[in-house]
């Protein structure tokens, strides 16, 4: 049955409240890690499912958009539900959303990805669930829960014509998930978005916890794989963490995750620092400078806002030592796509522009003559397919010799991503 597209839809809670109610309230039956955010959600919803699950809880976790399959966004006990607990899951709901759109409730495609995961999580059970909020925080459709702890990733621009066309009220937007009663881990953010973040959790009475100044990333230094780092949690200082991900932005996103787990934890004593080694040396985010190959190097990242390529190019910057770096880049025709573009122009050497698999993908064509504009024309190859494109930049880089130290940075969207994992035949998250 058509249930629309997951970038369009109407914001409201009263047709997810509606089938949760029939459902008899599976969002009530676990305690709730919320995040919301621009950029960080996904990485920092595993970073968090990490640790509880180090703790021996049985986590579920709920994110999006996925990479390959959509059976990823529904995760317990760190597996996504195999085909069959997926269609079994969705069979139990099924009558239910029936009714509630013969009510005149017609739900909505992501509304219910929503509610399968609560049935899911609540069925198994789990003993916490790690949920991330799809767009947005107050008409999210995950925002129907009394979360432990609500987190807020940094925010920048994105989805404008959705959420609000400047940062005060996208901020505003992602604040709709600050409750009373839960303690709020507030990632850096800029002044303006911070302001608004604040106002709201006096607003309501939520305990804050900022980074920077109640936790935060005291040292990091690049390490073999990742990177080696102190982090000041709100309990207690932990020294030694290796997290394998790479970049400034995956230590925040580890500092966020800390606090959240503490906050979650009775009394004042730290979490056992060998938990906490050992949850952040297990943990992935696959999509987000991963490595899939070798010899020319190629890195994915799922980059697509200006906010998340610049901290996946300082990254890039920081933990790869390539002497010239070919760009394989497909893009959202909705996004800031000549943003994107200028941040890339001087990092890559040459650019390869395609499209992705997604209907919203920008043409080739089109992204081929804005990349002209910055890069000049004989920088830039328009290959019509993605796979193509990915051969076009794997010879590219070839060509340029094994000691060249030349890579490849496949990025612009999580669909591209995604499309790139299953060509290259990378092992599915």
């Amino acid at each position: 049955m058509e249930r629309g597209v997951e970038w369009d839809f109407e914001p409201t809670l009263d047709r997810i409240v509606a089938l949760l109610d029939l459902l008899g309230s599976p969002q009530r039956a676990f305690p709730v890690v919320h995040i919301a955010g621009t950029n960080g959600k996904t990485s920092t919803a595993r970073l968090t499912e990490a640790l509880l699950r180090e703790r021996n809880l049985r986590v579920g976790r709920f994110t999006s958009p996925h990479l390959v399959s959509m059976r990823e966004r529904i995760v317990v006990d760190g597996e996504p539900l195999s085909e069959e607990r997926f269609a079994a899951v969705y069979e139990e709901i099924a009558p239910y959303v029936e009714l509630n759109d013969t009510r005149g409730r017609r739900i909505q495609f992501f509304e219910l990805l929503t509610a399968m995961a609560f049935a899911a999580f609540a069925d198994t059970p789990v003993d916490v669930a790690v949920i991330e909020t799809g767009m947005g925080g107050t008409w999210d459709a995950t925002n129907v829960m009394d979360p432990v702890v609500s987190v807020i990733t940094p925010i920048s621009l994105d989805h404008t014509d959705r959420l609000g066309p400047d940062i005060p009220s996208i901020a505003a937007e992602k604040a709709g998930i600050i409750k009373a009663g839960a303690t709020t881990i507030l990632a850096q953010q800029e002044l303006e978005a911070a302001e608004v973040l604040m106002h709201k959790a006096v607003e309501v009475g939520a305990v804050v916890a900022r980074e920077g100044l109640e936790f935060g990333v005291l040292s990091r230094e690049v390490a073999m794989g990742g990177q080696l780092l102190t982090l000041r949690g709100l309990k207690g200082v932990y020294e030694d963490v290796y997290l394998p991900l790479y970049g400034a932005h995956q230590a925040s996103n580890a500092a966020c995750a800390l606090a959240a787990v503490e906050a979650m934890t009775g009394g004042d004593d730290p979490l056992d620092i060998e938990l906490v080694r050992q949850g952040f040396a297990q943990a992935a985010s696959p999509g987000r400078l991963e490595v899939v190959r070798r010899s020319p190097t190629v890195v994915l990242d799922a980059a697509h806002n200006t906010g998340g390529m610049t901290a996946t190019l300082d990254g890039l910057h920081e933990a790869f030592d390539f002497a010239k770096v070919i760009g394989v880049v497909a893009v959202m025709a909705d996004k800031d796509v000549s943003g994107l573009l200028e941040l890339l122009e001087p990092v890559l050497d040459q650019i390869v522009v395609t499209r992705n698999s997604s209907p919203r993908s920008m043409p080739a064509d089109e992204l081929g003559e804005l990349a002209a504009g910055l890069f000049g024309e004989d920088r830039v190859h328009v290959v019509g397919r993605l796979d193509d494109a990915i051969d076009r930049g794997l010879a590219i880089a070839d060509a340029e010799g094994e000691f060249s130290g030349t890579g490849v940075l496949i990025t612009g969207s999580v669909v591209t991503a995604g499309d790139a994992r299953l060509l290259l035949k990378v092992d599915q998250p």
